[in-house]
């Protein structure tokens, strides 16, 4: 077996590839061959000593990664539903970035066959942040005007997919001109490109009466706006903080703690006369609800079965290049998701 393990944080350096041997699966475990390994934002976040689960529950060394796909090559006792040679999806809380894994059966799930290892990878982190999101916290309903920031990220597309099917009018928002198409084949009605345009004017032109849901992962940047530009009963989601990271690498304390310092805080007096509510996620720290993650699970891979919602474009690397592969998600350019190839 290899993986790769922070010892300590640090910047791309601190990702080392380790070799040892193969885990054994215990009762009620499945061991996974691992084909793929999905690279989320938060890897790059772990790697950096920032992510608070990974101090919380589980500390340092770490191997990053909370998605694989692969075949199954050892069952452990007590395991009827599967059989060697299947293939899975598998999430973990942690160590991911591994050519052999050892999860729970009730972890793994069944890939559906026109999907690639590397496509299967990429799906849970980002289409299960999007579900629980859209499904366990803002009851969607058709009609609603959504905005959606980063949506030709991994979970920006996902939301874009997600609101499609659940009848919502999405306006999403890149970066990037090259990310426009992206977006729109996604199922954006709108997409900003702020880049080249004033993003709030353009908001604003798109929903003059504000929107029912924005969800906003770029923290100091572009919350207090999003706040504001929400319609009566309009709710803000947060799932994360990227403008204040780095994208070389690199921590600026003293930029970090200035960041902290903007950072809105919501008053409940206004939200109460505005109609408005403030939602946020972190799937890190909800494995006490792992029942309703499972359905979540299984709702997605129905839907992709039936092929009302669609992989998203992913880039690889091997392994051994992990450092390039979160130097890429943490440049902004990429465009759906990065898998790592054991």
């Amino acid at each position: 077996m290899k993986r790769i393990r922070i010892q300590q944080p640090g910047g791309y350096d601190v990702l080392r590839i380790e070799q040892g041997p193969d885990p054994q699966p215990g009762p009620g475990q499945v061991r996974v061959a691992v084909e793929a390994c999905g690279v989320n934002y938060a890897d790059g976040i772990i790697r950096m000593g920032l992510y608070a689960s990974a101090k919380q529950l589980h500390g340092y060394p770490i191997t990053p990664g909370f998605e694989v796909a692969g075949r199954i090559d050892a069952i452990g006792a007590g395991v009827t539903a599967w059989q060697v040679g299947r293939r899975v999806i598998g999430l973990c809380l942690f160590n991911g970035y591994s050519s052999s894994l050892c999860l729970d059966a009730e972890q793994v799930f069944a890939l559906p066959e026109h999907l690639s290892m590397a496509e299967g990878a990429s799906l849970p982190t980002v289409f299960l942040t999007a579900w629980f999101m859209v499904h366990q916290q803002l009851h969607p309903r058709a009609g609603e005007r959504w905005l959606v920031h980063s949506a030709a990220g991994g979970v920006g597309s996902a939301l874009v997919q997600i609101g499609r099917l659940a009848g919502a009018q999405v306006v999403g928002v890149v970066g990037s001109t090259h990310k426009i198409e992206h977006c729109t084949r996604m199922g954006a009605e709108r997409v900003i490109d702020k880049s080249r345009e004033d993003l709030w004017t353009q908001a604003q032109r798109a929903a003059p009466g504000g929107y029912h849901a924005i969800f906003d992962a770029n923290g100091v940047a572009t919350l207090r706006q999003s706040y504001a530009h929400l319609a009566p009963t309009g709710r803000l989601v947060i799932y994360g903080f990227h403008s204040m990271l780095p994208h070389d690498g690199r921590l600026n304390w003293l930029r970090l703690a200035w960041d902290w310092l903007r950072t809105p805080r919501f008053n409940p007096l206004d939200m109460t006369q505005s109609n408005r509510s403030v939602l946020a996620a972190n799937l890190s720290f909800l494995q006490s609800e792992a029942p309703r993650l499972r359905e979540g699970m299984r709702w997605l891979m129905q839907r992709f079965e039936s092929r009302e919602l669609q992989p998203l474009p992913v880039e690889t690397f091997p392994l051994e290049r992990a450092a390039d592969a979160q130097r890429r998600i943490e440049s902004g350019q990429s465009i759906g998701k990065i898998a790592l190839l054991p």
